[in-house]
């Protein structure tokens, strides 16, 4: 009787043993399953990674205040009926030039405009014989007309429209020097007696504002400007001069 027991025992004890070992899951099931689905994302491409700290992000700056570009300076503006005062660099002679000579001289005084100079005395002029009749050519008539066609500014060449400047004379000796758009005045007549040179000062001193000092005429009734002669021209546009 004892040893049944005994034997009833032991197998009690061995049947719990066997329960208690195949109903506990193994230690490493669950690694396993993790090593296998990363596994698995690696092969299909992807990539697992740990989640770091969250980045840090600067506080957001206002921006920054629109910077408005300047004004562009406006151009000085010559207005017509300016006069140019010039001084011419060589002779001209209704006998000796020809239409469409083109001749030079230098500005005598300063143009100002809105009360600061902006063409200085000196200033490079070039021009244009318009028409040039000799008296012997055109029944003893001779004509000379003259215009500026450039002025040179700060180093710069800038096309201008002046009136012509014309001095002439008549079959029987009677001599006229115009500008056009208004009289020669007293100046060019003595300036023209006086001829070229001195006569040229002489004739800008007297006459004021002439519209030519300088017109002289030859012995058989040619009339000319001589080198150094004062003729004065205006504007008959406006001449805009950057700043």
């Amino acid at each position: 009787m004892r040893s049944r027991l005994v034997v009833l025992t032991l197998t009690l004890y061995l049947a719990f043993a066997v329960i208690g070992c195949t109903s506990k899951p193994p230690a490493s099931s669950g690694n396993d399953m993790n090593n296998q689905q990363s596994a698995d994302n690696a092969g299909a491409g992807g990539t697992t990674t740990s989640p770091g700290p969250a980045a840090n992000t600067a506080p957001a700056t206002a921006p920054a205040p629109e910077v408005k570009a300047p004004e562009p300076v406006k151009p000085a503006v010559v207005p017509a009926g300016t006069a140019l005062t010039v001084r011419l660099g060589e002779t001209l002679s209704s006998k000796t030039s020809q239409d469409g000579q083109s001749f030079t001289g230098t500005l005598v005084n300063p143009v100002e405009a809105g009360g600061a100079t902006v063409i200085p005395a000196g200033s490079s002029v070039s021009g244009t014989v318009v028409s040039a009749k000799s008296a012997g050519r055109f029944k003893g008539e001779s004509l000379l007309t003259l215009r500026l066609d450039t002025i040179t500014v700060k180093g710069t060449q800038r096309t201008i429209q002046t009136s012509t400047v014309s001095s002439g004379q008549k079959g029987k000796g009677k001599r006229t020097a115009t500008m056009i758009g208004g009289g020669a005045g007293a100046g060019a007549l003595i300036g023209g007696i006086a001829g070229g040179g001195k006569g040229a000062a002489i004739g800008a001193l007297v006459g004021g504002g002439a519209g030519t000092a300088g017109a002289g005429l030859t012995g058989n009734r040619d009339v000319s400007f001589g080198a150094e002669s004062a003729v004065t021209f205006k504007l008959s546009a406006p001449l805009e001069i950057p700043r």
